[in-house]
């Protein structure tokens, strides 16, 4: 496959005389012969890529079959209706996979040869009805590229092995990969496989089943089965099948191979298998296992069920778990009250099968264009279609959930639904799914295109209108919990939380956060009641002489007198909460325009009071304000007067904001509480600015603590986001005692980029480009930002062996980031509340994969 993509797309030489030589070992064992019609060999040719990609390649089934072969068959069976329908099926699969005939058009000849004869699921095709079906096929074939499926099967044999090849890189391939951060670069396997048959009678069938739940975990065969079918039928969701326990009263003796075979495969491969399987005639045949894709609470569940068994070790069950499946496991549910009263309203439209749990409100869309456009615009959305194909991954990626008519728990849509961590119902088979109208309808309810749903990936039930949803509490989660103290044993970084309010400190606590790594002060002056004192303050100190050793105005100290007691007010229910922990409180760090009333809305509104003339003083009130905002206006605010720059500006608001600081530790400290705050100075770029601020500051700390007789553990320090601060830490370190590395920004000033602007209008193209490899907002660029980390950690050690490193970007949730930062040697990671259980796990699966020496 690779050789075939380095030579653009051209055959490697002497491939087919090796497929040639291997399919005479094929007819060897099985004692079937490829194109011969009087004892005909068919095979199924498959992908088999290093990373199992449930459904996202392509498999063409019942190949080497054409009119002759397929008579040879009915020939030597005496059923006709199978023989014809392994040609229905070939011509279906070979149209859509090889030729790129849109896979609709053979469905509605399908379901209109079903209306005719009155008849439900295809399998009861009788021969006539599928003597037309083969030969409309043929005709759509023909129509839709101006050839024909070849009666030759060795040129079938050789288009179908290039176009599981190609399959590697279409869009619904690229996208997963994209999604699971899988290389691009490995290429597929074809597999060529003798065909076994389960359509060729009731005593055979195909299915699909799980050694346990993929859903919850629970230790119990989980699957489906349908009879005289292939197991196309099951995965691609156009029938529902039955439950896997059917197949206990119909063929027992089948199921017990089948119970029997699970439990030897999990034992062999430690994990929960996937298993494909055909019984033809009575008789049990495996196709294929492979590792489970399972829900997130499946999988944290499984992990440590699997390790107290004594299957796995504690280790191995810290690194079955994928960290983001620990954020997915903490995903809103519907509110169960609230579902409740949407039934006694009567808005409960159906109940499917829940095939993937959470619950999910969002617009009804039908297609996954839609889906992708209106995810991508942050709006909620839920994809409803008769069943899914591969083709929908990029829609399905962008959906809060999915919905399906058809299909059942083992489909396409139940299989990357689990995966994805997305709730996702199935087989909702009251409901019709209309694409053409752009509706969905059971009985008298229709629910249109923009409208709201809700589903229960849990339940199965499907809601007309919108849900309340509840966060799920970790402690509710046991297997997590456990799981996570696991993981707490042998993580070397320690875990943090970007928190502002005493609120979001509780919830990271809960969720096992050991501290405050960042504490943004400026989102505390956005609370409604303070939004007017900090623009008096600002506007107040515009006004002031800007020597900053002078005193401003009145109105200036007023207003700081004002916000000092709610900052106070503000860090002792931090610290109160906090407990003793340390908590790093960074001092203002806004582009100060945020809190300024907009200038052009402003601009509008004078001119409008002049062109009416009849308010003259409120005219005046707004010009002056106008010409302040024109004075202060900034070319580039994300670089202008903000940080460190306007504490040294204006050093009465960085003294008034660690006075609040100090006071509030001091209040808990007198109540006999422990307190340990670490002030934060932004955006510093030079070791002048840190060595001026931190006497500054400190000069305030101890004037306070002296006159209070207060004794007070703390730290001052600062965070690195520009790039010469990093390249110059070695200076800042003479007066700093922390560093906390501030990665959103040092991403932004190392690159270049301005990140709303760069998200909006060129990353994309960037990386669909492949210019850049991955977001490096999302995750941390290790060779440009990265280098800059390791630098700062380098030069700040060496003058300060002592010095505690951080980081408290966005970064800090994403798991490679966290492990780079294992291995680069940091104290700390900070990240959202949301985000703390991710980090738990992700920084002990590095210290597991990369142990320090």
């Amino acid at each position: 496959c690779l050789a075939y993509f380095k030579s653009g797309n051209q055959v490697p030489r002497d491939l087919w005389s090796q497929v040639w030589d291997s399919m005479k070992e094929i007819e060897k064992a099985t004692g079937q012969f490829f194109g011969n019609s009087s004892s005909p060999l068919l095979v199924s040719v498959r992908s088999g890529a290093a990373v199992s990609m449930p459904g996202m390649m392509d498999t063409v089934l019942n190949l080497g079959i054409n009119q002759q072969v397929a008579e040879g068959i009915a020939q030597r069976t005496g059923n006709m209706r199978f023989a014809l329908d392994l040609y229905r099926r070939f011509i279906q699969m070979y149209g859509q996979v090889v030729m790129g005939v849109d896979g609709s058009q053979f469905d509605e000849v399908m379901q209109d040869h079903e209306r005719k004869s009155k008849l439900d699921g295809n399998a009861q095709l009788g021969p006539d009805d599928l003597n037309s079906v083969i030969t409309n096929f043929k005709g759509i074939i023909n129509k839709a590229t101006g050839a024909d499926v070849p009666e030759d099967p060795f040129i079938q044999l050789k288009n179908a092995t290039v176009a599981v090849f190609d399959s590697w890189n279409t869009r619904r391939a690229v996208d997963y990969r994209n999604h699971y951060g899988i290389s691009h670069d490995m290429g597929t396997a074809v597999n060529i496989v003798a065909m076994v048959y389960g359509n060729i009678d009731e005593m055979s069938g195909s299915g699909v089943c799980f050694s346990r739940n993929p859903a919850t975990g629970e230790k119990k065969l989980f699957g489906e089965y349908l009879a005289n079918a292939q197991g196309e039928d099951i995965v691609s969701g156009t029938a529902t099948p039955s439950d896997i326990s059917q197949l206990a009263i119909d063929m027992p003796d089948v199921y017990t191979q089948l119970v029997d075979s699970a439990l030897v495969l999990e034992r062999y491969y430690s994990d929960v298998q996937d298993i494909e399987f055909t019984v033809e005639r009575g008789k049990f045949y495996l196709l294929q296992t492979r590792a489970a894709q399972r829900s997130p609470r499946a999988a944290v569940k499984t992990a440590v069920d699997m390790a107290e068994e004594g299957l796995i070790s504690k280790d191995q069950a810290i690194l079955r778990v994928n960290p983001t499946q620990i954020y997915n496991l903490l995903v809103p549910r519907l509110d169960e009250a609230a579902e409740e009263q949407a039934r006694s309203e009567g808005r409960l439209l159906s109940i499917g099968m829940g095939a993937s749990p959470g619950g999910a409100t969002g617009k009804l869309v039908f297609d996954p264009d839609t889906a992708q456009r209106l995810g991508q615009q942050g709006i909620s959305v839920i994809l409803a279609r008769p069943e899914t194909s591969p083709e929908d991954m990029h829609g399905m990626l962008a959906s809060a959930g999915i919905l399906t008519s058809r299909g059942g728990t083992t489909s396409h849509a139940a299989v990357v639904a689990r995966g994805l961590g997305k709730p996702c119902i199935t087989g909702a088979e009251s409901i019709s799914v209309n694409t053409v109208a752009g509706t969905i309808q059971c009985g008298d309810m229709i629910a249109s295109e923009g409208d709201e749903i809700s589903i229960d990936g849990t339940s199965g039930e499907v809601f007309v209108g919108a849900i309340a949803t509840i966060q799920p509490r970790i402690s509710e989660e046991t297997d997590m919990v456990k799981l996570l103290s696991w993981a707490d044993e042998v993580r070397v970084l320690g875990v943090w939380a970007n928190a502002d309010y005493p609120r979001d400190v509780e919830l990271a606590l809960e969720f096992g956060a050991e501290g405050i790594g960042l504490c943004r002060t400026e989102h505390m002056f956005f609370e409604p009641e303070r939004l007017d004192l900090v623009r008096k303050m600002i506007l107040a100190a515009h006004d002031c002489n800007e020597t900053p050793d002078e005193d401003c105005d009145q109105d200036f100290h007023t207003a700081l007198d004002q916000l000092e007691k709610y900052q106070m007010d503000d860090f002792e229910g931090i610290f109160r909460v906090m407990k003793g922990r340390p908590a790093v409180i960074r001092l203002l760090d806004p582009p100060l325009h945020e809190f300024l009333p907009n200038y052009e809305e402003l601009f509008e509104e004078v001119i409008t009071l002049r062109l009416n003339g009849n308010d003259p003083e409120t005219l005046l009130e707004k010009e002056n304000l106008l010409n302040q905002l024109k004075d202060m206006r900034e070319v580039n605010p994300m670089l202008g007067l903000r940080g460190c720059r306007l504490g040294l500006k204006f050093p009465a608001i960085y003294e008034m904001q660690v006075r609040a600081i100090v006071a509030a530790a001091c209040n808990i400290v007198r109540e006999g509480g422990a307190v340990h705050p670490e002030i934060m100075v932004p955006l510093v770029s030079h070791g002048n600015e840190m060595r001026l601020l931190r006497e500054n500051l400190e000069n305030t700390i101890q004037s306070y603590l002296k006159d209070r007789d207060c004794t007070l553990d703390y730290k001052i320090g600062t965070m690195i986001e520009v790039p010469r601060a990093a390249l110059t830490a070695d200076e800042i370190a003479e007066t700093a005692e922390f560093f906390s590395f501030g990665t959103n920004d040092l991403t932004q000033t190392t690159y270049g980029y301005s990140r709303d602007d760069a998200e909006g209008k060129f990353l994309m193209n960037y990386l669909k480009k492949g210019i850049i490899p991955e977001d490096p907002f999302q995750a941390l660029d290790r060779d440009g930002v990265g280098e800059l980390i390791k630098i700062g950690v380098k030069l700040g050690k060496q003058t300060r062996p002592d010095l505690t490193i951080g980081i408290c970007g966005e970064h800090g949730g994403d798991p490679s980031s966290i492990e780079f930062c294992h291995i680069v040697g940091l104290d700390y990671v900070s990240c959202s509340p949301y985000r703390v259980p991710v980090a738990r796990l992700a920084a002990a699966q590095a210290a597991l994969n990369l142990p320090k020496e």
